[in-house]
């Protein structure tokens, strides 16, 4: 459930639809959690806090407390003690702190997703350079700190909307990007980025067309961040530059062995040498 919903929404469970309340007609994130709670149980969501700073751990129990629908089980100071208290506790969500000592919550998230029952995790932390390795451990979200309650309600959102859907994809491949945005992180989906151009220790995404063409930096290597995309979606086709494939409407041969890929938009962008044979083979040339 997205906070930006704009209409009314619907969902369905065990054959039964029930409507969701909206944001913006008097509706509001917790309503949306009580709906989605009644969906599968009536049981509060169970919650285990992990942070390495006292101060954090209390705010959000502050936090948490005054959301009816969850119960905080348990608080962890490091990553070992937090994978303990998984075992002991078995909780529904975490709210991983990512840096901490010894243990810390990249290896937590790694650890978990071993299980096969597990915890979903939201990462809580004032960094936000960890979050591509995040998706690739399935965090249900990643919120940054300081934590404002109504961001800790959407991610909790999230999680309850995950509980209601039963196990996440298990894609090898990235759905979804977080992209530092304006003091927070925004999803994009890989499915809406069209083109991905290295800048230096950046790639450049560029997402939507037209009047709603906008683009976002990622600290991440185009390298990186190939290893990641589904190659049935997304082909390279210079050191710089990844495209999604539907973008590729022809191919044309400039001479002197040049190649460049046309786009649907008339633009004509040029093949590296190296990964001419690949664009060529999906072009069934």
């Amino acid at each position: 459930m997205s906070s930006t919903a704009q209409r009314e929404g619907s969902t369905s469970h065990s054959g039964l639809s029930i409507v969701l309340p909206t944001f913006n007609e008097g509706g509001s994130i917790r309503q949306v959690i009580e709906t989605l709670l009644h969906l599968g149980t009536n049981n509060p969501l169970e919650i285990l806090i992990v942070d390495d700073e006292p101060l954090a751990v209390e705010r959000m129990q502050v936090i948490c407390s005054k959301i009816p629908q969850l119960r905080v089980v348990g608080t962890a100071s490091d990553g070992a003690q937090a994978l303990r208290l998984v075992d002991a506790l078995q909780p529904d969500l975490i709210l991983l702190d990512m840096t901490m000592p010894e243990v810390d919550g990249i290896s937590v998230a790694k650890s978990l997703a071993q299980k096969t029952e597990r915890p979903a995790v939201v990462f809580v932390t004032a960094h936000d350079n960890y979050a591509v390795e995040a998706f690739d451990l399935d965090a249900v979200d990643y919120v940054l700190k300081p934590v404002k309650p109504e961001r800790l309600e959407r991610a909790v959102s999230r999680a309850i909307a995950r509980r209601g859907d039963g196990e996440a994809s298990e894609s090898a491949w990235l759905e979804e990007l977080w992209i530092p945005h304006r003091s927070e992180l925004i999803r994009i989906a890989t499915s809406e980025v069209g083109q991905i151009d290295a800048e230096r220790d950046y790639v450049r995404l560029h997402v939507g067309a037209d009047d709603a063409a906008r683009t976002y930096l990622l600290l991440q290597t185009i390298a990186g961040l190939e290893k990641r995309l589904d190659p049935s979606r997304f082909i390279r086709i210079h050191r710089s530059t990844i495209l999604r494939k539907d973008r590729i409407t022809g191919l044309r041969h400039d001479g002197l062995g040049v190649w460049s890929v046309e786009l649907e938009d008339g633009e004509a962008l040029r093949i590296g040498r190296t990964y001419l044979p690949k664009v060529k083979a999906m072009a069934g040339r």
